[in-house]
């Protein structure tokens, strides 16, 4: 079974070197530097998470300038976005008074976002593709099932209160992914590109629950599972090193956020099949 997900493939080699260098400078500036890791700062990246998904989006349908498409495909977006993105934060760190730099960071990040997201609504346009319905209703569902699923897990394990906003946005990052890979499959008629969540919906398909639940209701309770037990054990970490464990939730948030605002940017200005 195949492991990587489709359309993953290194950039060129000359794209590649400029990234890998330009990734270890800033991890040296940033090592050096020690910005302070706080709740907000972590959250502030959620822009930079949505930016590096429209970029890819820009990719898929081949709307980005000949020279920059190499640095969004995958994997390669995830590094430039990172490098962008660790890279304000340790300039902001800097120069700034540490009371500014989480707000700097989210606006830099929802700029150049927001730019990126006009761009795919743009092409969208261009194509009269544009249908936002089923996107925007993602959204809404996800923050209610998320409401729902943190109330109860609080109430089962209430020491995943310490986790706070992060442990909020962790757990609401991999509900919209779900929730939108699976809007995406059974409403939309798209396919999932990643092996092992593949592996999941194909399971459900064959299910007798198929016909009337359709076959993304299971990866919707597999990623709330996973989401869940990763905020539990984390719990603890946020009393013992609450750095290592602001960054650590922050990547499994981006993880799970980064996939959803993808998949509803390109259902957006996608056709259903």
């Amino acid at each position: 079974m195949a492991i990587l997900p489709e359309g993953f493939a290194l950039p060129p080699p000359p794209y590649l070197v400029t990234l890998l260098v330009a990734a270890a400078v800033v991890a040296r500036a940033a090592l050096r530097r020690r910005p302070a890791v706080t709740t907000e700062r972590v959250l502030a990246l959620a822009p930079w998470m949505a930016l590096g998904s429209a970029l890819h989006v820009l990719y898929v349908v081949g709307a980005l300038p000949t020279l920059a498409r190499p640095l969004a495909g995958t994997p390669a977006v995830y590094v430039t976005v990172a490098i962008d993105a660790v890279g304000a934060w340790t300039a902001a760190d800097a120069v700034l008074d540490p009371a500014r730099v989480a707000r700097v960071l989210a606006l830099g990040g929802g700029g150049l976002a927001a730019v990126a997201v006009a761009g795919v609504l743009a092409v969208g346009a261009a194509a009269g593709t544009l249908s936002p319905v089923v996107p925007a209703a993602n959204l809404s569902v996800a923050a209610v099932v998320v409401g729902s699923v943190w109330a109860g897990l609080t109430r089962v394990v209430p020491e995943v209160r310490a986790t706070g906003a992060l442990g909020v946005f962790a757990v609401f990052a991999h509900v919209f992914d779900g929730v939108s890979t699976a809007a995406g499959i059974d409403i939309l008629g798209f396919g999932e590109r990643t092996p092992l969540s593949r592996l999941i919906v194909d399971f459900a398909a064959g299910l007798p629950t198929a016909p009337v639940l359709g076959s993304g209701w299971l990866f919707v309770v597999v990623k709330i599972a996973i989401a869940s037990l990763v905020v539990w054990l984390f719990a603890d970490l946020v009393e013992t090193d609450p750095t290592e464990a602001r960054l650590l939730l922050g990547f499994v948030a981006a993880v799970g956020f980064g996939p959803a605002t993808h998949n509803v940017l390109l259902f957006t200005i996608s056709a259903p099949a």
